[in-house]
């Protein structure tokens, strides 16, 4: 893969140094990262990879998952207690092997089916759901205020 001036491969893929000192530098854009920033890249959609500045190893998988962790510490958890012990009673296993692939595949319909429905809520209520829900309490507040103070009812 080779590197554009901007520290990203010709793919688009961001190499993200980590040293010794625990400390994660951006190639592309020349300064110092900490975990969130990699985990707000993520959620941004931009890819990256992570090297170990010393050895050269990716570590990507390393990173990624100790973000995981430390959102899971912040009390963010989508991690059921349950589906870490199933997954973690698979290492071993003779089914090992397919679990990344299911886990990506269900990954793949659960982000469709997320983004379904948000089309079907948005389609549904209008582009702006909080704007129609004001206009429909403020329809029945004043039918509501009609029926007691005469002419409060706005027709």
């Amino acid at each position: 893969m080779a590197k554009s001036k901007t520290g990203a491969t010709e793919d688009g893929v961001v190499t993200i140094k980590k040293y010794a000192n625990r400390r994660l530098y951006d190639t592309e854009r020349s300064c110092y990262i900490t975990l969130e920033d990699l985990g707000t890249m993520v959620r941004d959609g931009r890819d990256f990879r992570v090297v170990d500045a010393k050895s050269g190893d990716d570590i990507t998988h390393n990173v990624l998952t100790q973000i995981i962790m430390d959102e899971e510490t912040r009390g963010e958890t989508l991690l059921p207690v349950n589906f870490l012990r199933h997954l973690i009673g698979m290492y071993g296993d003779k089914m090992q092997s397919m679990v990344p692939q299911y886990l990506e595949a269900s990954m793949t319909a659960f982000r469709k089916n997320q983004q379904d429905v948000r089309s079907a809520l948005e389609g549904a209520l209008g582009s702006n759901p909080l704007a129609e829900l004001t206009r429909r309490n403020m329809e029945m507040f004043q039918q509501a205020a009609g029926a007691f103070i005469p002419g409060a009812g706005g027709s």
